[in-house]
């Protein structure tokens, strides 16, 4: 039996002055990490980010793609597509 994941395109934004979602964008969920784009930190802190913002451990949590672009592809083990969607309905314009 395989565990679940969730597939999550996200565009970031480093050298921000907190770490925060900020919606929606074209499809992609924004975030804004305060770390800089340097050696990996940024990428880093998008985890911690993410593992905390989606309660799972830092461990569950992976980039996929993107690793030298703002656009990034992450896969996130051990929650459901039904709680990513609960999960995103707070940053929806609608």
């Amino acid at each position: 039996m395989s565990e679940k994941s969730v597939i999550i395109q996200v565009q970031i934004q480093p050298r921000s002055s907190k770490n925060e979602i900020t919606g929606l964008h074209n499809g992609r969920l924004k975030i804004k990490i305060s770390a800089p784009p340097v050696n990996g930190k940024a990428n880093q802190a998008l985890i911690e980010f993410i593992a905390k913002a989606l309660g799972v451990s830092k461990s569950k949590v992976e980039i996929v793609k993107g690793h030298t672009s703002k656009f990034k592809t992450l896969k996130v083990s051990g929650i459901t597509q039904e709680f990513y969607r609960s999960f995103l309905e707070k940053y929806e314009d609608s």
